[in-house]
């Protein structure tokens, strides 16, 4: 028997026993769909996760204060003190310093209540200088940003994020016109671009308001601000000099802090770089978990091929023993039912696949994960539904194989 007439045969079988071969069809279905849809989500909150970590810069570094302690003992979080100040900022603009920074930024921030005519809007109000817009890789949607004049002559200048923007002035064009945040009239000189919600926390990044950090410091905030910063980002040359950035960051500040023992600093420097590898690994391990989890349902639809060929070897036991009898050898015999569980894995993965893909297209609508399909990992779906249907054909094959012809066409 020609590998022709093999296939011909097996997929009558197939037919012959539809809805069988449907229950059997359906199992691996959605076990190839699961596997797909589950990589799929891992991937896309990987490529997220790494598109909003990198939009930030991956040269860039984030310097924090320490932490802060009460009168009663009690110690706050990194970030609490005032230990950072304008003129650790200025130290780290120097190039004979810093010869690998190319621009530093820093900033202090509040929340602040804004009013505009009638509307009103509480929102994060970011006091810093001109190259806050460069390293954090903002864009402009109308106007200009603030400038090195506003700083110097601590204008009452503000930049609108576009959720503050839409929030504050639902009609018309910002530009031009005042608010007024906590109390101090200011001018919209310009609206930033939207760069949305960071997934890894609440904080939406448009819906802000940056002026100068002198106005900041004398019009707005007062207190501690007006000699300290919240923090200062960091933008190195480039990722390859992030390093030499880090060190000389590191090195400027301790010994503007008078910090002999490095352990002791009152500071942290962090780096997009570190956070989008530890994102990316929780994202793995995530999306290896999902993948293990779809598997079994892929190894219960591999059991149901098994269960499936036994029963028709069971049925078609004297058909089996007729072919012994008229000259089939054991191996044509075990070769017809592996390409039997061969097509069942093959139809199975196919429409598996083909639900993955449309779930994947469907999904995002209803969710706020995003699906990324992989062409590796649909074809590799395919591959492991055929797999299945040999692997789990060959015992039933080989039973059917091992058939005495006499015993076979003794059996009613």
């Amino acid at each position: 028997m020609s590998w022709l007439e093999t296939l011909r045969t097996g997929l009558e079988a197939v037919r012959t026993h539809r809805l069988r071969s449907a229950l059997t069809v359906l199992g691996i279905l959605i076990g190839i769909a699961a596997v797909i849809l589950t990589v799929g989500l891992g991937e896309g909150a990987q490529a997220q996760v790494g598109s909003e970590i990198t939009s930030l810069g991956t040269n860039v570094l984030t310097i924090s204060p320490g932490s802060s302690t009460s009168s009663t003992g009690l110690r706050a979080g990194f970030g609490t003190a005032s230990t950072l100040t304008m003129s650790d900022a200025t130290a780290l603009e120097s190039k004979t310093v810093a010869p690998d920074i190319s621009a530093v930024a820093p900033s202090t921030s509040s929340s602040e209540a804004m009013t505009a005519g009638t509307s009103n809007w509480t929102a994060s109000v970011v006091g810093t200088t001109p190259s806050y817009l460069t390293v954090r890789g903002w864009t402009l949607a109308q106007g200009r940003f603030i400038d090195n004049q506003d700083v110097a002559d601590h204008e009452a200048s503000v930049v609108l994020g576009a959720t503050t923007a839409s929030e504050l002035f639902s009609r018309g064009d910002p530009v031009g016109e005042t608010v007024n945040i906590n109390g101090v009239p200011m001018t919209v000189v310009g609206v930033l671009d939207s760069t949305g919600s960071s997934s890894s926390s609440t904080t939406n990044q448009d819906d802000e308001a940056i002026i100068p950090i002198t106005t900041a410091a004398e019009r707005v905030f007062g207190g501690t601000s007006r000699s300290s910063v919240s923090s200062i980002i960091v933008q190195a040359g480039s990722s390859s000099q992030l390093s030499a950035a880090y060190q000389e960051a590191d090195t400027e500040l301790l010994a503007l802090h008078h910090v002999t023992t490095p352990a002791d600093a009152d500071f942290t420097i962090t780096s997009n770089a570190s956070l989008l590898s530890t994102a990316t690994s929780v994202d793995k391990t995530l999306t290896v978990l999902l993948g293990g989890i779809a598997g079994i349902s892929l190894l219960v639809g591999g059991i149901g091929v098994m269960n499936i060929m036994l029963v028709s070897v069971t049925e078609r036991v004297r058909e089996i023993g007729l072919r012994k009898a008229l000259g089939a050898t054991p191996r044509l015999i075990r070769r017809q039912f592996l390409v039997e569980a061969s097509v069942l894995g093959l139809v199975g993965g196919a429409l598996g696949a083909l639900l993955g893909i449309l779930g994947a297209e469907i999904l995002p609508h209803f969710i706020s994960d995003p699906i990324s399909i992989s062409a590796w990992a649909t074809v590799g779906a395919l591959l492991v539904a055929i797999a299945i249907g040999v692997i789990f054909g060959v015992y039933p094959a080989s039973r059917a194989a091992h058939l005495a012809p006499i015993d076979a066409l003794r059996s009613e």
